[in-house]
């Protein structure tokens, strides 16, 4: 596959896009541990303000307990338990996803994409570092998924993502998919600045999303919460109005 550059006007430097080897293993490991980690704090207290449903549920756990114990202390500790509470239950489930994924797809980087046909996991590099990862799996119905994408704290809304992202629709394209879906529990601005960014349009959220590895426990379905984003593009559309462009 071609190597792909894009101008970076923030480093003034090229970001290389280039299918994954084994010595990227390392490096690939670490920036999505971290990217994916990084999560729990987004949904513990970013997210809370996502689910007015929980919102209510802890405001009314709070009021039955000051009619209870009368205890003003109580009413003060209860709304930082809380917060910890969904802290605690989001590193549970994120840290559950990430030991599931090490044991499946990122635990054999090569079987499931490098060695499948319709499938592949790309690295960004720039100054010889790598800074981001993507990939890709081709999926039932001509739809091809975009999965993984992670950059590096330190090199984000530097234009890293952008390439990434446009590697995936190139390599859709190239291969006749018909179109290309995601799905993301992100809550951050940012994430979802990025695939609009890319031409994506989100087609339905879910509410209560059951995250692979998560027990479903009570408390855990109490103190951790997630909508999920499903996104697609239209391969064939865009290349209609592509071509009615010209």
């Amino acid at each position: 596959m071609d190597n792909q550059k894009l101008d970076n006007g923030f480093h003034k430097e090229s970001i290389l896009v280039r299918e994954f080897t084994a010595d990227d293993r390392p490096d690939v490991l670490e920036i999505f541990s971290e990217g994916l980690m990084e999560m729990v704090a987004d949904t513990a207290f970013r997210g809370l303000r996502h689910h007015p449903e929980s919102v209510l549920l802890y405001t009314a756990a709070t009021a039955l307990c000051f009619v209870v114990t009368m205890c003003w202390w109580v009413i003060a500790l209860l709304p930082a338990t809380v917060m910890c509470l969904r802290y605690f239950y989001s590193r549970c489930v994120i840290g559950a996803y990430l030991r599931e994924a090490m044991n499946s797809d990122m635990g054999d980087i090569e079987g499931y994409y490098m060695s499948t046909p319709g499938s592949c996991l790309w690295v960004a590099v720039l100054k010889d570092k790598v800074v981001g990862v993507v990939a890709a799996a081709g999926q039932s119905g001509g739809a091809l998924e975009l999965r993984r994408m992670c950059v590096d704290r330190g090199y984000r809304r530097c234009g890293v993502g952008i390439a990434l992202g446009q590697t995936v629709l190139k390599f859709a394209a190239a291969r006749g998919y018909s179109s290309v879906v995601l799905g993301t529990t992100a809550y951050a601005p940012a994430a979802h600045q990025l695939y609009h960014g890319l031409g994506f349009r989100r087609v339905r959220r879910t509410n209560g999303y059951a995250t692979p590895g998560a027990t479903q426990s009570l408390l855990e379905r109490i103190f951790y919460r997630v909508h999920h984003h499903y996104y697609t593009i239209d391969l064939q559309s865009r290349k209609n109005i592509s071509s009615g462009d010209c």
